[in-house]
Order: structure tokens, then C-alpha cells, then sequence
């Protein structure tokens, strides 16, 4: 498959491109060229930014039950794959639009279209996802962000001086996955120390950190000096933050939605992290990433 023709957004501190296929945020550059985002190398990891609908992580058995029908779906669900349309190009924003069709319904079959707006203002780029039900009946989804950011960040501090700051104490236990990717009924102690999580890849042995009981609504990444990231989420009801152990990024995912709980067999509607949408309307949630 040829390169699809990545669409480029800049502002007075930021440069951005985005990749059609999937909606995918692909490069995130400082006002001198430096890259902020992982490549995707993809003998490491090939995802960049990774757009997750209409779930986030795994299923049991790779499938999902809506009332006697059975459905199956990879990790992340199949935005990722699909090449969105776009619409209402500019130099700082552009609007990528995925609209059910032949392909999405026997696996998802709800009639929805999914828009991305990419929009840059000085140092802060705004990703917000609209959800719209064209159905006549009521829409059950997850959705969630993915981006991957360089670690070390490019501004000369090492790896190991890098951590991950809370806006809020965040004192509540966190989640953890087996290794089937299903969410386990036990909870672990939060890493998390004075609003600081410390990033170490020993952290990331038992795969991805999942937050299910947030106080913040943002976190900032960055180094002991030099300039930070901060994340802003003020509507996701989850969190995850993943690497692959000693692997350049580092991962801080803001989700509406988490894997299949060990033993799940309930109706897709029941699952935890799923929300409705009632005909006609739309859900949308927002992440905006500022350079500090």
C-alpha cells in the first residue's frame, strides 16, 4: 500500500502532521525542528499516535455480545486501519472524517461517523473526537488517544530523568492486565509518589498502567530540566501509560473505555468504559497537548 499524503498543520511553536489513514498524529515538532513524537519504528513499535475505536484494548476471545449476536474485533478496534476522509483543511487545523460503510457493519454495526479535529494554537495542539449516531437506535462505543511520546524528550537530559507529574495526588490503586490483555480484578499500589511517577521500565514488566479512579485532568511529562509536555484530558475517565521495556516513548493515554475485565461474558452495552449514544446525538471528548 502506498503512503497515504500526511496533511501539515503549523502554528508559531508547533508543526504537525497527521496521517489520514487512521487519523493518525505522526510527527509533533518544537519551532526548531525537534521531534517530540515517536517515529514508529516498527521493529519496535510501529504505532505513533493511534486513534482506538469503537473499543479500547482487548476483547474476551477477540469477540463482543450485543444481545444475540456475536462480533469480533482486534486490540483497539479498527479506526487505526481505516483511511478517514478529510475535510476543511487549513494551516492550523483540519477535520478527518470515518463514516460507517460496508466494511465497518459486520463488525460494528452501528451506523456512526467519527470525526477528528487536529487544531493548533501557539504551543498547544487540540485533538477532540465527535461521535455522531446516524442510526435509529441507541450507539454503545469506547474510544480513546494513543499518543507516543519521545523518551528521552529531545532537549539533552537522559532517559532516566524523565517522569510523568499529576495535577492531583493520585492515591488510588491501579490496574493491571494479564497476559491475555484482559483487565484483572486486582488492584495494585499506585507508583505514584508526591504527584510524581517516576519512569523507570520496570514499571512496564506487567505491560501498560491503568488509572480507573482519576483526580487529575492533566499530567505534564518532561525531564528535571527543559521544556515539558503537558496532557490535558478534562473528560476521560481513564488513563493509561505504556512502553515496551527500554524502548524510546512513552505512552500517555487518555481513554472513555478499557479491555474485557477476566471472565467478562456480559452484553457489549455492560461493559465497563462503554457509553451510549442515543440516536441523532453525538458524544465528544477532547485531549490537547501544550508544549511548556
Amino acid at each position: 500500500m502506498s503512503k497515504t499524503r500526511w496533511i501539515n498543520l503549523r502554528s508559531d511553536r508547533l508543526s504537525v502532521e497527521v496521517d489520514p489513514l487512521g487519523a493518525q498524529l505522526s510527527s509533533l515538532r518544537d519551532d526548531s525542528g525537534l521531534d517530540l513524537l515517536w517515529e514508529g519504528d516498527p521493529a519496535v513499535w510501529a504505532g505513533r499516535a493511534p486513534l482506538l475505536f469503537p473499543i479500547v484494548g482487548e476483547l474476551a476471545g477477540g469477540k463482543y455480545r450485543l444481545g444475540s449476536s456475536s462480533y469480533a474485533l482486534s486490540r483497539h478496534g479498527f479506526a487505526r486501519v481505516k483511511l478517514f476522509d478529510v475535510v476543511e483543511p487549513t494551516a492550523e487545523q483540519a477535520l478527518f472524517r470515518l463514516t460507517a460503510d460496508e466494511s465497518t457493519l459486520p463488525v460494528y454495526p452501528f451506523r456512526f461517523e467519527l470525526d477528528v479535529r487536529f487544531a493548533l494554537s501557539g504551543p498547544t495542539l487540540s485533538l477532540t473526537a465527535e461521535i455522531r449516531n446516524l442510526g435509529d437506535d441507541e450507539l454503545f462505543a469506547s474510544i480513546g488517544f494513543h499518543p507516543a511520546f519521545r523518551w528521552p524528550l529531545p532537549f539533552g537530559r537522559p532517559r532516566a530523568s524523565h517522569f510523568i507529574e499529576f495535577e492531583d495526588s493520585e492515591l488510588a490503586p491501579i490496574r493491571r492486565l494479564d497476559s491475555k490483555g484482559l483487565l484483572r480484578a486486582e488492584r495494585f499500589e499506585t507508583p505514584v509518589s508526591e504527584r510524581l511517577l517516576v519512569l523507570d521500565d520496570a514499571l512496564f514488566r506487567d505491560d501498560v498502567m491503568i488509572f480507573d479512579d482519576l483526580r487529575s485532568r492533566s499530567v505534564t511529562y518532561g525531564a528535571d530540566a527543559g521544556p515539558r509536555l503537558r496532557v490535558s484530558y478534562p473528560d476521560a475517565p481513564y488513563l493509561g501509560v505504556w512502553t515496551k521495556p527500554k524502548a524510546e516513548f512513552i505512552c500517555i493515554e487518555p481513554w472513555h473505555g478499557v479491555a474485557d475485565p477476566v471472565g467478562f461474558t456480559g452484553d457489549f452495552k455492560t461493559k465497563p468504559g462503554v457509553f451510549g449514544v442515543v440516536a441523532g446525538k453525538s458524544m465528544r471528548t477532547q485531549m490537547d497537548i501544550t508544549l511548556l
